[in-house]
């Protein structure tokens, strides 16, 4: 069978029975024991809350004071807000867990004599394990048959360098959570789970926590910095209010009320629901988001360096033509009658993989079928190889049949043939121009080779074999249809491209001006780019548009360059080799079809289609989780301030009515900003704007003073707007339940209005109004329905201590609290006239 080839008849792998008897016996392949969810621990963690903590107190006190119905209006809040941390903790949690499905990786084993592909917790001990290059081994186990294998296990050893190992070798054992640097390997597993040596170190790794952002430090900051003013602020209004009444419980009553008021619990729920969620919608969208924390990173990236086969193109690779050095002949589109053409096109098979995968090699098996009368290949076994390496890059493989007869066969870039081979300066210079003009066309190009060596001391790198050059092929894989409307979105939004790739700068260059790049007449050789030193490095990156001839160093130094260069690098890459520049990136991009098992392993988001379109919707998705986190938070604040200010205001002055609100009016208003905090916000759709601005600065913050300012204004302006209701209706009608009905309702109002003014800080609201959001039309008609009934239903009229408005009185708060809330309308046509001219 054509996908167990190189793999001996004999190993068929596990029956059905047998993966169900294994699997009774000794578990499932669970490298960690993660402790099981339960909802009522969960319920348990959210009553630490210092929320929740505070509407208990204020519940006791209530039932202390006879006062039973204020009492159990508390514990019912307790209840609501409860439900609402309960129902976002749990959105958030089930995110999560798709998230943690899709990126379970497969393992590939054999079971029943076929191949196939499982989820590595379905593996069991005595399965036969098939690791190719580019793979994670996810179980401990022993070779029972390799081919040239070599594995990476400085994840468990520290050593960088990697290991061949065979079932013939001394040490024949590998391990889960090593990577596989070459060749392939057949193991039988024998741990798994807990019992593997990366398993062993589960109790340690399962206690390390991810590192915070700088966004959620700063949040971090932000809401311990409020919390403790909360605290000093509730010790002075209990002081002064006990040294004017000289009643401990009224005292702590009102103290607490203020607290309550000042503590801002909804930013950090509504940050962990906004990233959660963000990567659920990606997912949805074809985007695997690996840590939910390069959400926050997305709207950020400066530059993007991007991969040019299957990134800029179809991964569809055709031969379109053949030289055949021998007799300088040249052949297109599928004209191969000549011997040598087709001599070129047999040795170009024999150095690629016996079971291919890659799009040309595949090409090359497909083309060889057509052309040989007698197929070879199950009469050759391969008995060594040399993997890809070298720079510029070539790979080399050695077959053999049972009379002793050798084929050893190489490809590779062609200056790496040309190196190698025995040729004299013209003929090089004749082969280059051939080259070269191939390559114009966008073609990629292949040297080939043969070797007749005949010992079997084989030297250790394949450069040290004598080859003699056989000639060149040419593919051709085509830009990719949307690629040109792609790249120029990326730079409408200000992102910078470069290409990244191990082909030559000529092919490179004819793609990249096919898919729209720009200045793609400037670019620089991997060998080259590593004889600078760090300040010319940034200068040429900064200069340079294609980076060619790139090997993992190289790709290395250009990551690490644009980092010190405060860029915000994505890097998207599909194999071995780049996944040093995937882990060092800010957001590494894997592709999900082609891209190897390391490459998915270092990145931070896998695109399940390999269409990097899915790159704009994850910028723009970045970008608009993190200006609605901005304008969550703002709202929080601008409200919480005319909240503060109401409560402690009337007390600090002296003025007549100290009590205008009571813990029971504030709770109300909390009921109404948490979800509009973390659920409504959560969904606004993007601002028509975004994808055209430049991307923002990393280290910024909206929590800074400047950007803070326009929340505190906002909130001022709010304050003075109810402080004036507060006179005007104790002046006007001497009542304090008829003035705490006014600036209750008022207040209600600003929010509201707020709420919608607050959906854009650049454009006008009758702009926004436009924007689909159906949770905060229902949550705004829900807050206008329940102050309905709080104002007309005598029951909860009396239990709030307001009473009916006539549609006069309702009028004027609401001309209060538009007019203390829309004049930032103002403010932001002056933007608009700024930046949108």
């Amino acid at each position: 069978m054509s996908d167990k080839i190189n793999i001996p008849e004999h190993l068929t792998g596990l029956n059905d029975n047998e993966v169900a008897a294994s699997r009774k016996q000794f578990g499932s392949n669970e490298q960690l024991n993660k402790p099981q969810y339960h909802w009522w621990r969960a319920l348990f963690e959210l009553l630490k809350e210092p929320m929740l903590i505070l509407l208990v107190a204020i519940s006791v006190i209530y039932f202390i004071l006879g006062q039973n119905s204020e009492a159990w209006f508390m514990l019912s809040a307790v209840i609501a807000v409860s439900g609402i941390s309960f129902y976002q903790d749990n959105r958030s949690r089930k995110a999560l867990e798709a998230l943690e499905a899709l990126n379970e990786p497969l393992t590939t084993v054999l079971r029943k004599g076929k191949k196939i592909s499982i989820p590595t917790k379905e593996i069991v001990i005595n399965d036969l394990v098939i690791a190719e290059e580019g793979n994670l081994i996810n179980a401990d186990g022993e070779i029972v048959h390799s081919n040239d294998f070599s594995v990476n296990e400085s994840s468990l050893t520290g050593e960088a360098y990697s290991v061949f190992k065979s079932e013939k070798t001394e040490d024949k054992k590998v391990f889960s959570g090593t990577l596989v640097a070459s060749g392939l390997a057949v193991f039988r597993v024998t741990e798994i789970g807990s019992g593997t040596v990366l398993g062993k170190l589960g109790s340690s790794l399962i206690n390390i926590k991810e590192e915070a952002t700088p966004l959620q430090q700063q949040i971090e900051r932000f809401v311990k910095k409020m919390a403790y003013a909360g605290i000093a602020v509730f010790v002075l209004v209990w002081a002064v209010y006990f040294w004017k009444t000289n009643d401990i419980l009224h005292s702590l009553l009102k103290g607490l009320t203020l607290a309550m008021s000042i503590l801002p619990e909804e930013i950090p729920v509504a940050f962990t629901t906004f990233m959660a969620l963000g990567s659920w919608r990606l997912m949805q969208e074809g985007i695997i988001v690996k840590k939910t924390r390069t959400v926050e990173t997305l709207g950020s990236a400066t530059v993007i360096c991007t991969d040019k086969t299957g990134t800029l193109t179809e991964n569809k690779m055709s031969l379109q033509a053949v030289y055949a050095f021998a007799n300088n002949q040249l052949s297109k589109e599928g004209n191969w009658n000549d011997p040598e053409i087709r001599k070129v096109i047999t040795t170009a098979m024999w150095a690629s993989e016996p079971v291919p995968f890659d799009p040309m090699e595949k090409t090359l098996h497909q083309e060889y079928e057509k052309i040989t009368p007698v197929d070879e290949r199950t009469s050759f076994k391969m008995f060594h190889e040399y993997p890809l390496d070298g720079k510029p890059p070539m790979m080399t493989h050695l077959f053999q049949n049972k009379e002793g007869k050798r084929i050893i066969a190489a490809k590779g870039a062609t200056e790496a043939l040309l190196t190698i081979s025995n040729l004299n300066e013209t003929q090089r210079n004749q082969i280059l121009h051939v080259s070269d003009s191939l390559a114009s066309n966008g073609f990629r190009i292949l040297g080939v080779g043969y070797s007749d060596f005949e010992g079997n001391d084989f030297p250790e790198t394949q450069q040290e074999l004598p080859f003699h050059f056989v000639g060149l092929i040419a593919f051709f894989d085509p830009p990719k249809a949307n690629i040109h409307k792609v790249i120029q979105q990326f730079y409408d939004a200000g992102i910078k491209v470069k290409v990244v790739t191990g082909d030559n700068n000529i092919t490179t260059k004819a793609i990249a001006e096919k898919a729209g790049i720009a200045e793609a007449e400037k670019f620089v050789n991997g060998a080259d780019l590593m004889q600078l030193n760090n300040s010319e490095l940034i200068h040429v990156i900064n200069k340079t548009t294609l980076l060619t001839r790139m090997f993992p160093e190289a790709k290395l130094s250009i990551v690490n360059a644009l980092k010190n260069d405060n860029q915000i690098v994505a890097m998207v890459g599909d194999g071995v080799n780049d996944g040093p520049a995937l882990k060092a990136s800010h957001i590494g991009v894997a592709m999900g079809q082609k891209g190897t098992e390391i490459a998915k392993s270092a990145a931070d988001l896998i695109l399940i289609d390999d269409d990097l379109s899915k790159m704009i919707v994850a910028v723009a998705t970045g970008r608009r989780i993190y200006t609605n986190i901005k304008k969550a938070v703002q709202y929080i604040v601008s409200i919480h301030i005319p909240i503060i200010l109401t409560v402690s205001l009337p007390l600090f002055l002296g003025w007549q009515y100290p009590d205008i609100f009571t813990p029971v009016h504030v709770i109300f208003l909390e009921l109404v900003m948490g979800p509009m905090c973390s659920i409504v916000y959560e969904n606004e759709p993007i601002e028509k704007n975004s994808m055209q601005l430049p991307p923002r600065a990393l280290r910024s913050t909206f929590l800074s003073f400047r950007e803070m300012s326009t929340s505190i204004l906002q909130g001022l302006a709010i304050t003075i707007g109810i402080l004036f209701m507060y006179q005007f209706s104790a002046q006007t009608y001497a009542s304090e339940q008829l003035t705490r009905t006014m600036v209750f309702t008022t207040l209600v109002f600003a929010n509201i209005i707020l709420s919608l003014a607050n959906r854009s800080f650049l454009y006008s609201i009758f702009t926004t109004l436009e924007y689909k959001n159906n949770i905060m039309l229902a949550l705004n008609s829900a807050t206008l329905s329940l102050l309905a009934l709080i104002l007309y239903l005598p029951v909860t009229a009396d239990f709030f201590k307001v009473e009916p408005l006539s549609v006069s009185q309702l009028g004027i708060c609401l001309l209060v609290s538009s007019v203390s809330v829309l004049w930032i309308e103002i403010l932001k046509w002056k933007r608009r006239k700024r930046l949108l001219k």
